[in-house]
């Protein structure tokens, strides 16, 4: 409950060559790796869309989930805290002594409440694998997946194909699901040859080379910034695969989230020009928001009239990237302007249409008119109830605690949770503020809802004490942040860095 927190590139070109001619007979893996699809591309430049998941998991705010679930999970949680440093027969003896009875939807449960701790997870995890449950209960393929997405997002690799290995001998179903995840997790750890490799094993794992697989790697090498490397793979698999307009969209998609307008206006001259596909809404829409994220936004506004006069009819999405454009250059009244049309069109606002208007609004404190459109949205209900991200806007623009604990009081009489963003929100406020019994009970409710800490949190709570000059707790949530495997980022390493130095001055003087 809410109110408890209350008192009251051009590199990889030689090398991905060798990889378009090999076929690799390399055994990283050793079986097959249903159901992971590739995103909507429409969604690419929505604001509220979200990333890359692993599928089957519990929704942690499912207002229907089953309560005793929660229950036992936190039983676990707590003991995963207390004996994070135990091996894993000692966290399994003390996991025995409670009263639980074990299911996919319970250690699903788990996994997902320690995402950021990869060290806890893993020991809970091989103590269920090794464990021997008087119903017969093993882990299936969605538990392997929740794990390989944790261990590959730590980058602990070795980890990642022992386990898959493991999945393999234990004739458990590698699926079109554990494909996604982990090529997803090489790209985003800039292991360009290892994704591509693991696309041309896919044979050995008992799965086709098809145009979803191949647009599966070319999606997670772009989200991840290796369009150069997804463009030529591209182009040398253009003979083999069906010559579709969704894939020339993720590369149109990959150079324009990489915020290179030169390359996104090439390559969509290429699609009008050289490619037999015709552009459709999406390929519209991922230009639009190119253009709208450049500053382009009259020349984004031109297209978007174009898209109408043709014939093909913008969504929701591609009008709401229209909007946040205008609102960014506060032109908040041709904004609403399109709004107006959105709605003569018969092309419904959703709650990012809203959002994108909330976001700037509070930017300029135009607080009035925010609780205006809050009011409106929760009356009309449905696709524009608002969500964390709408009350997160808020809660950035509060100027005290009592303006937040209203805030969240307004969440939980709409039954709107936190997600991690508003939780690390939350403790950068406080922190501020200088209230720190409220900085300690967001941390403990952050656990108990299973959204973190991670590794932002950290970073929030080192900088917040350092700003404060306390430097040992600063230090104290360094090494914490470390014994689970989290490593600060560039910045967090240098004022750690300079702690170190300063707190060894102090020692000697």
């Amino acid at each position: 409950m809410l109110t408890r927190i209350r008192p009251l590139g051009r590199n990889f070109t030689g090398k991905i060559q060798l990889l378009c001619k090999s076929r690799f007979t390399n055994n990283l893996f050793h079986e097959a790796l249903s159901n992971f699809s590739s995103e909507s591309y429409g969604n690419l430049a929505h604001e509220d869309s979200g990333g890359f998941t692993t599928g089957n998991e519990q929704d942690l705010k499912n207002p229907d989930r089953d309560p005793k679930l929660d229950d036992d999970a936190i039983k676990i949680q707590a003991i995963l805290k207390l004996k994070s440093e135990k091996s894993i027969e000692e966290i399994g003896q003390s996991v025995s002594e409670i009263s639980v009875c074990f299911s996919e939807d319970l250690v699903l449960n788990v996994l997902k409440r320690h995402r950021s701790d990869w060290k806890a997870s893993y020991k809970f995890f091989r103590w269920v694998c090794l464990t021997k449950f008087p119903d017969g209960y093993r882990p299936g393929t969605g538990v392997y997946n929740v794990m390989l997405d944790i261990l590959g997002r730590m980058h602990q690799f070795d980890k990642v194909h022992h386990m898959v290995d493991e999945m393999s001998k234990r004739k458990i179903l590698i699926n079109e699901r554990t494909y996604g995840i982990v090529v997803n997790r090489y790209a985003a750890a800039h292991k360009v040859e290892d994704a591509i490799q693991l696309f041309y094993k896919r044979k050995e794992f008992g799965l086709e080379l098809d145009l979803i697989a191949f647009q599966t790697l070319l999606l997670s090498l772009c989200r991840y910034k290796h369009v150069e490397a997804a463009e030529f793979l591209f182009h040398n698999k253009n003979n083999e695969f069906q010559n579709h307009i969704k894939t020339w969209n993720i590369i149109l998609n990959g150079w324009c989230v990489l915020g290179n307008l030169r390359e996104a206006k090439r390559f969509w001259n290429d699609i009008v020009t050289k490619s037999k596909c015709k552009p459709d809404k999406f390929t519209y829409g991922i230009f639009i928001n190119s253009l709208s994220k450049a500053g382009k936004i009259s020349t984004a506004v031109k297209l978007f009239q174009a898209m109408w006069n043709k014939g093909c009819e913008p969504d929701v999405a591609i009008c709401n990237t229209i909007i946040d454009g205008l609102c960014f250059k506060k032109r908040i009244p041709e904004a609403i302007e399109i709004i107006r049309e959105m709605n003569e069109r018969d092309c419904q606002p959703d709650v990012a249409t809203y959002n994108s208007l909330i976001k700037h609004l509070c930017k300029i404190k135009r607080m009035e008119k925010v609780y205006e459109l809050l009011d409106e949205m929760e009356k009309k209900g449905g696709e524009i109830m608002p969500n964390a991200r709408t009350y997160g806007y808020l809660l950035n623009s509060a100027g005290n605690p009592e303006e937040v604990y209203e805030i969240l009081d307004r969440m939980e009489r709409k039954k709107c949770k936190l997600d991690g963003d508003g939780y690390n929100m939350l403790l950068r406020l406080f922190m501020e503020w200088g209230v720190d019994e409220r900085v300690q009970a967001v941390w403990k409710e952050m656990e108990k809802a299973g959204v973190g800490p991670d590794k932002r949190s950290y970073t929030v709570m080192i900088h917040g004490l350092f700003d404060k000059g306390r430097l040992k707790d600063a230090m104290s949530y360094v090494q914490e942040m470390k014994s689970k495997g989290i490593f600060p980022e560039p910045r967090t390493k240098l004022l750690v860095d300079a702690m170190k130095i300063k707190l060894k001055a102090k020692d000697l003087s």
